[in-house]
C-alpha cells in the first residue's frame, strides 16, 4: 500500500486513502516528530489499520507515534459495533491497561532532598522489578487471583491496600466491568500469580518527582499541584499475564477471520467482529488483565506509602490512574449525528475525557480528566487534562515515544555514560540492572516537552504542570 502524506497544517497530517483504506490516516505531529529511524513502518501501521472493518472517522497517530505490534504505538481507532465493527488485541498490545498512576506527597521538593537517598534505598529494596520477577502480593491460591481478575484496584482496597478515596480517582472506579476469569487461559493464570505487585521492565518505573513549573494555576490547584511539591509516578501493566492473553487471542481471531470474512493487511492486525464469539471473549479477557493492572499500581502504590512514612513521616495522596493500552466501548458526538456504540481501540494514547464527562469524579468533573505524560528519567514528565472538542475521541498521547530501538541505545550509550548523565543531572537512580536501563536512555526518545506542545496544539489536551525527576526505581 503506497502512503500519500499530505500536509495539513505544520502539526499535522493526513494519509490518504487508497487501496482497501476505509478511512483516511491523520496523524497528529510535526516533522519532526514523524518517525525517521530506518525500516520504521508506524506511518504504513496507520494506513493498514484504516482498512479495518467498521472503522470510523479516521485512524490517528498521536504525536509520540512509533513502530509497534499491529498498531502504531500512539495510534487511536474507533470501529462501529453495529455495523460489522472489528476489535484487534493488535489495537490494545501485550501489556494490557498498562497505565500511569500520579500520587502527590505532603512534602515539598526542598525538605525531601536530605532524606533522598534514605527513601531511594528503601524503595529500592521494596519494590518487585525487573523480568520474570515475584510480586508484593503472594498468592495462596488461583481463588485469590481470580478475585483480583474481577475486583482490580477495587479488591486490593478491600484487602487493606489502600483507602476508599483511591478508587474515586482511578478509571472505571479501580475495576473494568464485565471481566470473564473464563477466557483467560491457563498459562496466562500461571504466568500472573507470582506478579501481582511488582514493576516488570523495559520502559516501567516508580519516579520520585518534583513540580517543576505550572501552566494553569486553577486547574493544578484542584488537581493538588503547586511549584516544588514532590510526587510519585508508577508505570506499568498487567505483566505476563497480559501479555499471554494478547498472543492467545490473536491466535484465535486469526483462526476465524476468513468465516467472518475479514481479510487484513497485516496478520498482526488479526480481529474479529466486537460482537461475536471471539469478540466478546477478548473484551472479557481484556478486562480481567485489566484488573491485574489496576491491582498491580494499587499494591505499588500502597508499598510507596509505607516507604514515604518510614523515610519522611509524610503520606501520599492518588490524583488519578489512567491507562493508555486499552479498548473501550464508548459513545462519541459526530457532527450532531446520532451516538453509535463504537470500540475506541487505544494503543499507547491516553484516554482524555472533557470537562464534564459523566464518567468523571465530581471533583474533576469540572476541569477534566488528568493526563499523564511520562518523558525520560533525565528530562521531565507532564500533567495534561481533557479538553473539549477532541475529535481523536477523546484521547492524547501517553509518553514521548521512542525513536531509536533497543539495541541502537546498546550500541549508543554504554551503562557508565549513563551513569555520568544522570548523576550530573541530579538524579538518582536505583537500577535492577544497568544493562537494561541504557535502553531507557534519554537519548532513545522523542523530545518530550515537543511531543506535549503537538498534542496541546492539536487540542487533544492542555497543559497543567511539569514534573522533573529526583530519583527512579527502573526494572
Amino acid at each position: 500500500m503506497d502512503i500519500r502524506l499530505v500536509t495539513e497544517g505544520p502539526w499535522r497530517f493526513r494519509i490518504e486513502p487508497t487501496g482497501a483504506m476505509r478511512v483516511p490516516g491523520i496523524v497528529l505531529a510535526p516533522p519532526d516528530l514523524l518517525p525517521d529511524e530506518p525500516g520504521d513502518q508506524a506511518l504504513q501501521q496507520v494506513a493498514n489499520v484504516a482498512t479495518l472493518p467498521g472503522i470510523v472517522r479516521a485512524s490517528y497517530a498521536m504525536p509520540d507515534i512509533h513502530w509497534g505490534y499491529g498498531f502504531p504505538i500512539g495510534g487511536v481507532a474507533a470501529t462501529d459495533i453495529a455495523r460489522g465493527g472489528v476489535i484487534s488485541p493488535g489495537g490494545v498490545g501485550f501489556d494490557i491497561s498498562c497505565g500511569v498512576r500520579l500520587l502527590t506527597a505532603h512534602v515539598d521538593r526542598a525538605a525531601l532532598l536530605p532524606k533522598l537517598p534514605v527513601l531511594m534505598d528503601r524503595l529500592d529494596a521494596l519494590i518487585p522489578r525487573g523480568l520474570g520477577r515475584g510480586g508484593l502480593w503472594y498468592l495462596a491460591d488461583r481463588t485469590q487471583l481470580h478475585e483480583i481478575l474481577r475486583g482490580g484496584a477495587r479488591y486490593a482496597v478491600e484487602q487493606g491496600h489502600g483507602v476508599p478515596r483511591d478508587l474515586d480517582r482511578c478509571e472505571d472506579g479501580g475495576a473494568v466491568r464485565d471481566a470473564d476469569v473464563t477466557q483467560v487461559g491457563e498459562r496466562a493464570l500461571e504466568r500472573g500469580a507470582g506478579q501481582v505487585g511488582s514493576l516488570g521492565s523495559a520502559n516501567h518505573f516508580l519516579e520520585v518527582q518534583a513540580v517543576d513549573a505550572v501552566y494553569d494555576e486553577t486547574c493544578a490547584r484542584a488537581f493538588g499541584l503547586r511549584p516544588g511539591l514532590v510526587c510519585v509516578m508508577i508505570h506499568c501493566g498487567s505483566r505476563g499475564l497480559g501479555h499471554q492473553i494478547c498472543s492467545d487471542h490473536v491466535r484465535a481471531m486469526d483462526a476465524v477471520m476468513r468465516r467472518y470474512g475479514i481479510a487484513v493487511p497485516d496478520p498482526q492486525l488479526a480481529c474479529a467482529p466486537v460482537d461475536s464469539p471471539e469478540g466478546r471473549a477478548y473484551l472479557g479477557a481484556m478486562a480481567a488483565a485489566a484488573n491485574f493492572a489496576r491491582a498491580n499500581r494499587q499494591l505499588l502504590a500502597d508499598a510507596a506509602r509505607g516507604a514515604f512514612r518510614e523515610a519522611t513521616g509524610t503520606g501520599l495522596d492518588l490524583l488519578y490512574d489512567v491507562s493508555h493500552n486499552l479498548a473501550k466501548l464508548e459513545r462519541h458526538i459526530d457532527g450532531g449525528a446520532a451516538r453509535p456504540l463504537l470500540c475506541v481501540h487505544r494503543k499507547g494514547a491516553t484516554r482524555a475525557l472533557p470537562p464534564g464527562h459523566p464518567d468523571l469524579p465530581d471533583t474533576l468533573s469540572p476541569f477534566g480528566q488528568p493526563v499523564f505524560v511520562p518523558g525520560t528519567m533525565g528530562t521531565a514528565s507532564y500533567v495534561m487534562t481533557g479538553t473539549t472538542g477532541n475529535r481523536a475521541f477523546d484521547s492524547c498521547c501517553h509518553g514521548a515515544g521512542r525513536v531509536w530501538s533497543r539495541h541502537r541505545a546498546h550500541r549508543e550509550m554504554s551503562s557508565g555514560q549513563l551513569r555520568r548523565e544522570l548523576a550530573g543531572a541530579g538524579v538518582a537512580v536505583r537500577p535492577a540492572s544497568w544493562r537494561s536501563v541504557t535502553e531507557e536512555a534519554p537519548e532513545a526518545y522523542k523530545d518530550v516537552d515537543a511531543v506535549v506542545r503537538a498534542s496541546e496544539h492539536n487540542g487533544l489536551g492542555r497543559l497543567v504542570a511539569r514534573l522533573v525527576p529526583l530519583g527512579v526505581l527502573k526494572g
